[in-house]
Formats: C-alpha cells, structure tokens, sequence
C-alpha cells in the first residue's frame, strides 16, 4: 500500500516562535488523536532545528522547503542538504513552482539537488505543474512528464523510492482556483502512467503523489477520494492547526 500523505509548506511566513507554537500545537493535537496518514510539516531553514526539539517524529515528520545545489563551501547564504538533515529533518521539498519562477530554478540545478538530498539520507518532494496558459493549451501533460524526465528520472529504480511527487497547477496557487477532482485525478493517473513507464507498474503503483494548489478541508475528502490522489502538499491552510488538522481528517471520511 502507498504512503497517503499531507504535507504542510509553510512558505516564508511565521517568525521561530510563531512557528515552535504552531509546530507543538500540531504535535499536540495528533498525538492525542492518531492521524489515519503520514503528516510532514515543511518549515524555513531557522525553524528546522528548534521545531525539530517539539515533534514527535513517529506523529508528525519535519522537512525544509529547499535545499542548495551544491554539497558545502563558499555559498553566502545557501544552506546544505546536509545541514538540513543534521537538524533532525527527514523530507525536503524541491522543484516548487515558487523558486523555478523566482529564483529561476532550472531543471539541470533540481536534478543535483535531488541527488545531493538523496545523498543526505533526504527523502524528495518533488513539486511539478503547469501555468494557465499551458493548461490553456492542453500541454499539462507534456509539461509535467519533461519537468520529471528533467529532474527524478536519472535516478535508479532504488533512489525513485525516496521520491514523493507532489502535482501542483501552477494556476491554483493561492488563487482560490482549485482544479476540479476529476482534473486533479486525471492528470495524477497520466503522471503515474509515466512513471510506470519509466520504472515499472510496481515502482508506479508505489510512488505517492500528492496534490497541491488551494488545497482545504472543504474539498479534501472530494480530493482524496480518488483512486490516483494520495494527499495533498498544502501551503496557506497549513499555517492554522484547526485548517491543517480538518484535511488530515479527510482520510477519516
């Protein structure tokens, strides 16, 4: 059976106290009530260590938003994918439409710093999605198969176990767009079709994809009802326990 999964990405939002608080409040509330799938909170590198001292790690999983490209030396500012594991993190996200748009992430820089997290004992997730205007044109599913041939796909069938692949639209973002369950469902079954491709049914049939993109626990339970959709990797409604906890619960329905 696959990993069903809800992922929390707290962006560049609460200060280290806002975060230890949310992070114990979290820890708090699903210890005292078991959560039926794997829950990840993925904070700012300031935050790893300290809210690493607060979680339960067999309840709820830490992970870093990002890591560098490159193993260690003169990098002002950059933050290893060994650093992130020494404080206790297990996951990183990596790929997020956010840093390719910003910060001009291209698929060669996504490809090392899979490898150099996997090399850390890391576990990836690995964030694909088109923009409007290629969903526009129907390439949604030219787009996520190049964005992963770019990326995960140079990894052996072992090293793609550590991947978890989180589909994003781009278009729905902390829009308020949601692509429908059926959008959602049918383009999480094309992305496992090419991973079956690439490395067998049983690897696909494995490999837990989550969607993200104005995720909430309104539409979770619609969401995650379908056969293909193993969670979500959820951005603003991670950042309230109540919000967070009411999609960890759509497993429950």
């Amino acid at each position: 059976m696959r990993k069903k999964i809800v992922a929390g990405n707290w962006k560049m939002n609460l200060n280290l106290q806002e975060g230890v608080a949310l992070a114990k409040e979290i820890n708090e509330v699903l210890k005292a009530e078991k959560p039926n799938c794997g829950v990840i909170v993925c904070t700012p590198f300031i935050h790893l260590a300290s809210v690493a001292e607060v979680l339960d790690q067999n309840v709820v999983a830490l992970g870093a938003e990002n890591c560098a490209d490159k193993e260690k030396g003169a990098y002002t500012g950059e933050v290893s994918a060994e650093m992130v594991k020494s404080t206790g993190a297990q996951y990183v996200i990596l790929g997020h439409s956010e840093r390719r748009q910003y910060y001009k992430e291209t698929p060669e820089i996504l490809k090392e710093k899979v490898l150099l997290a996997l090399k850390n004992g890391l576990k990836v997730i690995f964030c694909i999605g088109e923009t409007l205007e290629e969903r526009e044109s129907n390439k949604q599913n030219e787009v996520v198969k190049a964005e992963l041939e770019g990326s995960v796909f140079n990894l052996s069938a072992d090293e793609f176990k550590n991947i978890i692949i989180a589909y994003e639209p781009i278009w729905a973002i902390g829009t308020g767009k949601t692509a429908t369950a059926e959008q959602a469902e049918e383009i999480h079954a094309f992305i496992r079709s090419i991973v079956a491709e690439k490395y067998g049914n049983e690897v696909a049939q494995d490999t837990t994809i989550l969607y993200g993109g104005s995720c909430k626990a309104s539409n979770a339970p619609e969401l995650f009802a379908k056969e293909n959709i193993d969670g979500g990797l959820i951005g603003g409604a991670s950042l309230k326990c109540a919000d967070f906890k009411g999609i960890i619960d759509a497993w429950k329905k």
